[in-house]
């Protein structure tokens, strides 16, 4: 068989589905996962678009290869790949990387409470799986310290009007906007295109105006938008729509869109959410949170410690959710392929 390439595979979800590289990838470069993630985006990037676009991939897909950890306490480490970017941490993913790993052996499950820790491109995450026999029945992991960019400020969005927003880092940049900004509007799949649209320009909108530098890796793009509901007083469930973006928004043309829903409960948009409801007044430390995605899947959060990262003051949070194994592939990029790196076609993209 005359096959360019070969890639061996675990796939996964937790709503929106996640795909575990084991095996394909030799040679990656790099003394830390954060340099080997940078090598392969320089180097390698047909991994990624080969395995998320079409005819393997779809758009709100998510990948993750499994690298050797640079740091001796770790277990192993893993580069996160989205459409429009390699991620520096990734919640639902190293939920994902967790099962994935200990499901199929890579990892041994040592206990009901299986602990270790994985190299993420952004450092070590700490992680602890709630196991039965030989099955992952839930993970939990330790983020890096998150903190508050602005909070409460306007910003314009073009096509959309101005909106109330806070800019929270979680792992990356979020910008969060409750769902009452945009009237008529509600978090349910039936909404789904419309809170896409809106994310996607909202999303660009904030890093237009409101770009920040993070302390520790400079300037990082903001890429995620989450529009948000719930009031615990009122006893109205916190649920979140965080949009992933899968190209460039055009302002002049309505139908570059360029996003796409993630299904899961987002694991760094749990994090993001905590802390800025936490500045808000509206969380205190060590309460027990639930955050719901679109679809009604379930994160379980808290904030556990206060921190500092440069100037900003900072939280740890830690997320329990779940991820379960779908298949196992051979993935490969047969030599007459038209399509190296895989293609993209307007009707779903």
């Amino acid at each position: 068989m005359a096959f360019k390439r070969m890639f061996q595979t675990v796939d996964t979800h937790g709503g929106v589905p996640m795909r575990v590289v084991t095996g394909g990838v030799p040679g990656v470069r790099g003394q830390t996962v954060f340099e080997k993630m940078k090598w392969l985006e320089e180097n390698d990037d047909q991994l990624r678009k080969l395995l998320l676009r079409e005819p393997r991939g779809y758009p709100p897909q998510c990948l993750n290869l499994i690298v050797p950890a640079a740091d001796p306490s770790a277990a192993a480490g893993y580069i996160i790949m989205e459409q429009s970017e390699y991620c520096l941490m990734s919640g639902w993913n190293t939920i994902a990387v967790a099962t994935a790993l200990l499901e199929t052996g890579m990892l041994e499950i040592t206990g009901p409470e299986t602990k270790f820790k994985l190299e993420a491109p952004g450092g070590l995450i700490e992680v602890t799986a709630h196991c039965e026999g030989r099955r992952v029945k839930a993970v939990t992991f330790k983020n890096m310290p998150c903190f508050v960019g602005h909070l409460g400020v306007e910003l314009d969005i073009p096509q959309v009007g101005k909106a109330i927003v806070d800019t929270v880092w979680a792992g990356a940049w979020f910008v969060i906007a409750d769902v009452a900004n945009f009237g008529g509007l509600a978090i349910t799949p039936s909404c789904g295109q419309e809170l896409t649209r809106i994310a996607a320009l909202m999303c660009r909108a904030a890093e237009d105006k409101l770009s920040l530098n993070h302390p520790q890796f400079g300037h990082v793009p903001i890429t995620l938008a989450m529009i948000c509901a719930g009031d615990q007083e009122r006893n109205i469930p916190f649920q979140s729509c965080v949009t992933m973006l899968t190209a460039e928004v055009d302002y002049s043309d309505p139908t570059t869109w360029g996003g796409a829903i993630d299904r899961s409960p987002c694991g760094t948009g749990t994090c993001a959410r905590m802390t800025s409801l936490l500045a808000h007044g509206r969380l205190t430390l060590g309460e027990n949170f639930s955050h719901q995605s679109i679809i009604g899947l379930e994160g379980k959060g808290r904030l556990i410690e206060q921190t500092k990262i440069g100037e900003y003051p900072a939280v740890i949070p830690e997320v329990t959710g779940n991820a379960w194994i779908t298949g196992f592939n051979n993935f490969v990029l047969d030599e007459t392929d038209p399509f190296p790196e895989g293609f993209k076609v307007g009707d779903i993209w």
